[in-house]
């Protein structure tokens, strides 16, 4: 028997469970309405940012209410009884967890905006002179006769990972935008992209760990790929000095960020892998590549990796299975012991298929995917979707006082000539070039055609069962020829002649026409 009511034990349960569910699933509302049950007020399926919202959300405030009421009964009950029940031990050590990140969440928020906000982040670690505050509440409700509770442990690796969670929980909260259930399940893979779906397990073992997994991101143009490798990124654990109180690195300035499209073959090796002093004309002096210069919570994002030479796979790869890499012109082995992000907007699958990237690199880089969600898709499940993207564009676009005018203006115009069925070729960055539009002109044009490659046309066509038998084969021939640039061979890989296949094309390029 408790020193709690039947109802204040199910609150107290839902509250342990709360802090290791996923704060992005579903769940999290769950347990919300569980924890304060009559006193729940209503709110969204799951969690997401609203920019017509003011304040913090009002459950918050009741639950770690009810999280102090709960700590302190169950104190008064462990504290005089070294007989207690382990289940009970269990979940009041995790109420009194989740007491006290609420407790100093106003703090750990600080130290994140201080980064953010800086116009040049400081590469000094962050002081956070709190956490003697923050021992001395954990020691007065974990420090008690006869008993041994795992946070007091190692108090600097909790605080630590209270740290990542908030930081985790700002920078999915901010990055990732829309109300959709899409989205939700969206944020919630990205989330678990940090910490796995064992909270448990990744505190205890897996925080040294998680930056041997390579994450890919794939997904459309202008999907907000590069967003989603920050949030990990800045989310990744920073061990924390209890003698310093400081922690032993600054996530604002451990993410190195490198467009693959945009650099000749020879740069990307000396970006990523360093040189020596005469390795390559204009090699002039010894340089350090970005794989040394990551530091171990560090993060290295490699955007547009569908992009990358066969040869610089050949090296991407050695340095993802051995986790160490050679500068060029160098012969010594040197460790990386940060993490790697890539992303793509192109068809892996296909590319192999085409002989164009390698298989064990993509199976290396794919043992965590994330597939970014198309704005068509969101908006399809959920129009109310588009309300909140908008305001944030416009925000972005107009400011924060002319955001919920132009929002307005743009949403009315977007149902009066796009409709809510407009398929959104260009995804979020085809809507902040219409924002744009709308308040210099008052008028988007949109494009004539999506932009899209030959290959996703016909994707898109089978997808939607728009062809016949014979134009899907005829569509089928064209699209080899393009890639073949030739009609005997394109013959030859398709098991016909030449005279045929030429045929074949010219009706399939008719079709498209």
């Amino acid at each position: 028997m408790t020193a709690l009511s039947p109802d204040e034990w199910v609150s107290a349960r839902a509250i342990s469970r709360l802090n290791y569910c996923n704060p992005f699933d579903p769940e999290r509302i769950r347990l919300e309405r569980e924890v304060l049950q009559a006193a729940f007020i209503w709110t969204d399926a799951a969690w997401h940012k609203r920019f017509d919202a003011i304040g913090t959300p009002p459950n918050i405030d009741l639950m770690t209410e009810r999280s102090q009421l709960l700590a302190d009964k169950l104190r008064g009950e462990v504290s005089g009884d070294t007989t207690v029940d382990s289940d009970v031990c269990f979940v009041y050590e995790n109420v009194v967890l989740y007491l006290l990140y609420n407790r100093h969440h106003t703090a750990l928020q600080s130290l994140i905006l201080e980064g953010v906000e800086a116009a040049k982040p400081a590469r000094s670690e962050s002081h956070a002179p709190f956490y003697r505050e923050f021992l001395d509440d954990l020691k007065h409700y974990l420090a008690l006769p006869g008993y041994t509770f795992d946070s007091l442990e190692q108090p600097a690796h909790l605080f630590a990972c209270l740290f990542q969670v908030r930081r985790a929980f700002h920078f999915i909260h901010e990055n990732i935008i829309g109300g959709s259930m899409t989205t939700a399940r969206f944020r919630a893979a990205v989330w678990e992209s940090i910490f796995t779906h064992d909270v448990q397990r990744y505190r205890r073992a897996l925080y040294q760990r998680m930056g041997d997994i390579a994450t890919l991101i794939a997904g459309p143009s202008g999907t907000g790929k590069e967003l989603v490798a920050q949030a990990i990124g800045h989310a990744r654990y920073i061990p924390f000095n209890a003698k310093s109180l400081r922690f032993e690195g600054h996530f604002a300035s451990a993410m190195y960020p490198l467009n693959l499209s945009a650099l000749s073959p020879t740069l990307i090796e000396s970006e990523l892998f360093g040189h020596r002093k005469g390795a390559f004309t204009g090699a002039l002096h010894d340089r350090k590549g970005w794989f040394e210069v990551c530091p171990p919570q560090g993060t290295i994002f490699l955007d547009e990796i569908g992009e990358i030479a066969p040869a610089i796979q050949v090296k991407l790869l050695r340095v993802l299975q051995t986790r160490s890499f050679q500068p060029l012109g160098g012969t010594e082995s040197r460790p990386f012991e940060g993490k790697v992000i890539a992303a793509t907007n192109r068809d892996l699958a296909a590319e192999i298929a085409c002989g164009n990237f390698r298989t064990d690199l993509y199976y290396r880089l794919c043992s965590d995917l994330i597939v970014t969600p198309s704005l068509r898709d969101q908006v399809r499940e959920s129009p109310d979707h588009l309300h909140n993207l908008l305001l944030f564009v416009c925000r972005n676009v107009a400011g924060e006082a002319e955001a919920p005018s132009l929002a307005a203006e743009a949403e009315q115009w977007i149902h009066d000539h796009l409709g809510l069925n407009y398929p959104w070729p260009g995804n979020i960055r085809e809507l902040e070039q219409c924002v744009r539009n709308l308040l210099v002109r008052k008028h988007y044009t949109p494009p004539s055609a999506p932009p899209t490659d030959g290959r996703e046309a016909l994707a898109e066509a089978v997808r939607c069962g728009s062809l016949t038998a014979e134009e899907l084969l005829d569509r089928y021939f064209a699209q080899v020829y393009a890639e073949t640039g030739n009609y005997q061979e394109t013959g030859r890989r398709l098991g016909v002649d030449g005279r045929t296949a030429k045929a074949r094309v010219k009706r399939g390029n008719k079709d498209v026409q």
